[in-house]
């Protein structure tokens, strides 16, 4: 047999190189893309978690925690998203409240990229688009597409089996990477360890009484279109749910949280600390398996002819018709279930009393979609610009 020449190996190799770059470029680029926050007027102190975990310093593991401090005392509440980063809608719940809100009694506390390095991963293997994109009155805002756990490039190697701390409960691999199976994590434990023992650090040091953890699930999933909750949180839950179903008439519905499956955080929150946990599902229709190609249409219009014919044999576990279920209808849902929380934990506790102001609901996010509610970067003052 010939052996190749030594100019077919050359360019065997450019070729190759040539791949590898043009396959890697897009995925590097994602990896350090930037999303501009604007600071709305409500935004009084930015921190990091790193500032509640030293370790996190200087990983990518390490995220902003946006403070917005009433004039008036009252009660702390904790909201974070993209615990998953496959689940936008909670990113975009959070980024709205940041722009916007205005808080006149209590603090919030909100996490926009909770597992941010999750935020930096990507999902090619299951034809995920690495952004999407929402329109708003000044021009398109573009996001990026994450993954549900953390990147291998921040945390790695993975365990053969993951055994959860403290309750040595035996999990997947996996779940090493996944933020809401390492509650209430470990100082001294993996990066995703640490993320979630700083946030628990932060709740008890700051006496956090409301943490709400913003999700979404697939429609043929049981557990979703609801709020999760335990038993010390499920009156506040139950109430906001028929709340929000009879006033703002969208459909929700409340689940208990397992007491038996550990690493959960509306399981360890309730269980390490004295904060009330809540964690919100919205329907994602493209997070489910038997649906059409995964594309950015389908994340944001939620319409999909295999779901709609599942719908019809009564396999889903959400109303579905041929409207879909759109990503400003379920991040509505889930700005107007927070704020139901907020409102009936403070017709509880009048002496931690939570005002909010200028957050919009349900019924605003239909009318005029979530880009409506984002600033314009290029218009705000240089100081009030975040890039994350």
């Amino acid at each position: 047999m010939k052996k190749p020449t030594a100019g077919f190996k050359i360019i065997a190799s450019l070729i190759l190189a040539f791949i590898l770059i043009a396959g890697g470029q897009p995925l590097l680029n994602h990896r350090n893309f930037k999303v501009e926050i604007v600071c709305g007027p409500g935004v009084t102190e930015i921190k990091k978690l790193s500032d509640f975990c030293q370790s996190l310093k200087g990983t990518e593991a390490d995220t902003p925690v946006f403070i917005l401090e009433g004039q008036q005392p009252g009660g702390q509440v904790l909201i974070m998203a993209n615990t998953h980063a496959n689940e936008p809608e909670g990113m975009i719940s959070t980024l709205i409240i940041i722009e916007n809100a205005v808080v006149e009694k209590g603090t919030l506390y909100i996490i926009p990229f909770f597992n941010r390095s999750a935020r930096l991963n990507t999902r090619p293997g299951e034809g995920y688009p690495l952004y999407f994109s929402i329109t708003t009155p000044w021009g398109m805002k573009k996001f990026p597409m994450g993954n549900r756990d953390a990147s291998p490039l921040d945390q790695w190697p993975d365990p053969d089996v993951y055994i959860h701390y403290p309750e040595k409960q035996m999990l997947s691999y996996l779940d090493i990477r996944n933020t809401n199976r390492t509650w209430p994590g470990r100082k001294n434990g993996l990066p995703m360890e640490q993320v979630t023992w700083a946030a628990m650090e932060l709740l008890k040091h700051k006496k956090v009484d409301l943490a709400i953890d913003l999700h979404g699930a697939e429609t043929m999933y049981p557990v979703t279109n609801c709020i999760v909750a335990p038993e010390k949180a499920m009156r506040i839950a139950t109430l906001a749910s028929l709340t929000v179903k009879s006033m703002e008439g969208f459909e929700n519905h409340v689940e208990p949280s397992p007491s038996s499956f550990r690493g959960l955080s509306h399981r360890e929150i309730g269980d390490y600390s004295d904060t009330l946990p809540f964690l919100l599902e919205a329907p994602i229709p493209f997070l489910d398996q038997p649906t059409g190609p995964k594309t950015e249409k389908l994340l944001l219009d939620g319409r999909d002819d295999f779901l709609l014919n599942l719908a019809k044999k009564k396999k889903l576990f959400v109303p579905y018709d041929e409207s879909g279920w759109s990503f400003d209808r379920r991040v509505g849902q889930h700005l107007s279930v927070s704020l139901e929380i907020l409102r009936q934990y403070s017709k509880k506790n009048a002496d931690k009393e939570i005002v909010v102001k200028n957050v919009p609901r349900h019924a605003d996010l239909l009318k005029n979609g979530a880009g409506y509610f984002f600033k314009d970067p290029s218009e705000a003052e240089e100081n009030k610009v975040i890039k994350l």
